[in-house]
């Protein structure tokens, strides 16, 4: 019989959300499980634009109380993951100067219908209230206009349609999936008490003992006082699981494609261009890591497990990129990856989905006969909120738990944000002289791994590179795989780190992954012919990769 283990909270779901309360309760000195059927930050998390940002377009809406939220948490994510976390200019294309006002309007009283047309006197309006919103904690500079001269001087290739051009500053997070595993080793390390577990599925419960199969060893048994559901736009189903019959999320698939584009990189020299298709719906394209990622879409969907980028997005990708930049030539040969993903937003029946409330809720199932915990589920939100949202409902466990608050998180630093240097620069000249490794190297590591950097590098030391470009060395391999509970080698390619949604991935290059990995994970010669197929087959299949070799 598996001994049962007595825990304050179980967490079903380790994607941002799940993660973000994970480290907040632990930090708080309350015993947690965090467990998930995937790995983590592999569902929805793994699937967004990449940016940290305030949310502009919910001025439309009136949800003033989320974008000054939204607006905090940017500020703060750039001060506490500043490896991951970093300014972005935006650049607005303006095609009237007064359209759009009575739709405005008409939004912001309740209407179901999307505005269209936004002119130069309502972006303005927009940008005068994102400054104001985005006061505390500033980090950036306040918005600018560009008249139509400037706008065609600055981005060439941009359409002489436009009228001016708006101006301000957001962010973008270069490694989200990693973002969302420092959330857990950081919960881990302040609690040693609490557990992490992916790759683990929930095979039972009687009302009172979940029961678990880890992907090694025997079935684990745990007994909570308090259950959270934060299992995004599966929170439904989980809930089912627990013996909830619930109706609590209406999902949207948000696709995004990567294109190998050198002149569209260089005429967004570092900007993103955030602009209104012919249809209304907002699209955005910015620089990925050498990549020009160009999302999203937003149309309802309900199953997670089938989501993919379809021919239908990317044709309207490539038709949008055509019309905003007539200057260049797009085509789908430059297209290196695809993806998409569900956003666990509550359900909406009737509404457009574009106007789809983006704040969070946590409703909460309280204890009945035959469940002896609570459950609290986490709908909703987006991906720049989720220290606040978990922060809200911590509290709210920590008050049913009798529990003081020990440690605010607003100004913790997230995994390699601790001790990264003021100057990256000064840094990386200085540990060029001690390590030998060029300081553009070092520079690569610090953006991947923050203030763990220097304890990569020293490992790196003398060691040969995986790939001709020398963009990845067998030891930081080894490191990964040892370091970060990877299960599969699929985690490594797409998760912890961005090989192959860049377009960096080759078959030889999968190869010497797996068997590094194969090597210290003890797996067989079958085993690892059966990884390299599987991660062949998912990143096809998801993502529209196809490795040479």
């Amino acid at each position: 019989m598996t001994d049962v283990r007595d825990i304050d909270v179980l967490i079903l779901g380790a994607g941002i959300n799940g993660a973000g309360l994970f480290r907040d309760l632990c930090e708080q000195g309350v015993t947690c499980a965090l467990i998930d059927k995937g790995d983590f930050g592999s569902g929805t998390s793994a699937a967004p634009s990449r940016l940290i940002h305030g949310g502009i377009k919910y001025l439309e809406t009136g949800e003033f109380r989320l974008v000054a939220q939204s607006t905090l948490e940017r500020n703060l994510l750039l001060r506490n993951a500043p490896h991951f976390v970093m300014p972005l200019l935006t650049v607005i294309p303006i095609f009237s100067w007064w359209k759009g006002i009575p739709a405005a309007l008409r939004t912001l009283f309740g209407s179901t219908t999307a505005p269209r047309s936004r002119g130069a006197v309502l972006i303005k309006l927009g940008l005068i209230l994102y400054d104001f919103y985005g006061a505390r904690a500033r980090v950036m500079p306040r918005h600018r206009f560009w008249q139509r001269r400037q706008a065609l001087a600055e981005i060439p290739p941009l359409t002489p349609r436009i009228v001016a051009a708006g101006t301000y500053f957001d962010a973008s997070v270069t490694h989200p999936e990693r973002l969302v595993l420092e959330l857990v080793q950081d919960g881990m390390a302040a609690n040693a008490g609490s557990i992490a577990l992916n790759y683990t599925d929930l095979t039972a419960t009687d009302g009172n003992t979940l029961r678990f199969q880890p992907p090694q060893g025997p079935q684990i048994a745990l007994r909570p006082k308090i259950v959270v559901n934060a299992a995004g736009p599966w929170i439904d189903r989980v809930n089912r699981q627990l013996g909830l019959e619930t109706q609590l999320i209406g999902g949207t698939k948000g696709s995004h494609i990567l294109l190998d584009h050198p002149g569209l990189i260089r005429a967004l020299n570092g900007r993103m261009i955030y602009f209104e298709a012919d249809d209304g719906r907002i699209c955005l394209v910015f620089d990925y890591l050498g990549r020009a990622l160009v999302g999203s879409t937003d149309v309802r969907a309900a199953d997670p497990e089938a989501v993919a980028c379809d021919d239908d997005e990317i044709t309207y990708f490539l038709a949008c990129l055509r019309n905003l930049l007539p200057g260049l030539i797009f085509d789908q040969s430059q297209i290196v990856s695809c993806y998409s993903g569900i956003r666990p937003l509550p359900r909406s029946d009737g509404m457009v989905a574009g106007l789809i409330s983006r704040d969070h809720s946590a409703p909460i199932a309280e204890v009945v006969d035959g469940r002896a915990w609570p459950v609290i589920s986490l709908v909703g939100g987006k991906w720049t909120t989720f220290r606040g949202f978990a922060e809200e409902v911590a509290d709210a466990v920590l008050a049913r738990l009798s529990l003081p608050r020990r440690v605010s998180t607003k100004d913790l630093p997230i995994g390699g944000g601790r001790n990264f240097p003021a100057d990256p620069m000064v840094w990386a000249k200085h540990c060029e002289r001690e390590s030998g490794l060029s300081a553009a190297r070092l520079l690569t590591l610090l953006g991947r791994y923050g203030g763990r950097a220097g304890m990569i590098a020293t490992l790196e030391v003398g060691t040969a590179p995986l790939d001709p470009n020398g963009a990845w060395s067998e030891s930081e391999i080894a490191w990964i795989a040892t370091h970060e509970q990877v299960e599969h080698l699929a985690d490594i390619v797409l998760r912890r780190t961005s090989m192959a949604l860049t377009g960096a991935l080759t078959g030889a290059l999968l190869l010497r992954i797996a068997i590094v990995a194969g090597r210290l994970h003890g797996w067989s010669d079958q085993r690892i012919e059966t990884e390299l197929q599987a991660t062949r087959d998912e990143l096809e299949k998801r993502y529209r990769i196809k490795l040479n070799g």
